[in-house]
């Protein structure tokens, strides 16, 4: 996504830099544009963390750290607020290997969110599966690599997307999200 931009960056820059006729305006034109792309590049880059990704990339992106603990095992298990969401991560060797996503409020996630969530869990060339042996009350995903797997369904009386890498001992790890309410 971010090549798209630079491409469509640098036909505006040519396609507006040939109607400027004076080298001044055109120098001064052009580092405000340069400013404010790289102000936007910046927002879209931190603005999406997920599956894969360490742990300051997330510190930016999930709000508010709300508690951090040194598990047995050596992973690290990290609950963040940013309204209106909860996000409960695991990470492993600086890397995260399971997210749960819920609402504060405890209203269920709609179907937009997840399908936000899991977008965001994709990548650029992957995609989400729906995996039929899901119960009525879980829905489950498989991502299109093998490498991720999805559930959503209640937890702690919230429903809960929980995303996690396949092979990850996490996967039925227990979340205190349920203690900050």
């Amino acid at each position: 996504m971010t090549d798209y931009f630079m491409k469509q960056f640098f036909v505006l820059f040519l396609t507006i830099s040939a109607g400027v006729s004076s080298v001044r305006a055109n120098l001064g034109f052009m580092k405000q544009f340069f400013v404010l792309f790289l102000t936007i590049s910046a927002g879209v880059s931190s603005v999406r963390a997920n599956l894969g990704d360490g742990g300051d990339r997330i510190d930016d992106s999930y709000g508010k750290l709300v508690e951090r603990h040194l598990r047995d095992d050596g992973t690290v298990s990290t609950l963040y607020h940013k309204d209106p969401y909860l996000y409960f991560l695991v990470f492993d060797n600086g890397v995260s290997v399971l997210e749960r996503y819920s609402r504060v409020d405890g209203a269920d996630l709609s179907e937009k969110e997840i399908a936000k969530f899991l977008k965001a869990n994709a990548g650029r060339t992957m995609t989400w599966i729906r995996d039929e042996t899901g119960t009525s009350k879980e829905r489950r995903f498989k991502r299109s690599d093998h490498k991720a797997e999805a559930t959503c369904g209640k937890e702690n009386n919230r429903l809960t997307l929980t995303v996690g890498m396949l092979g990850s001992s996490e996967r039925g790890a227990g979340s205190r999200e349920s203690e900050e309410n």
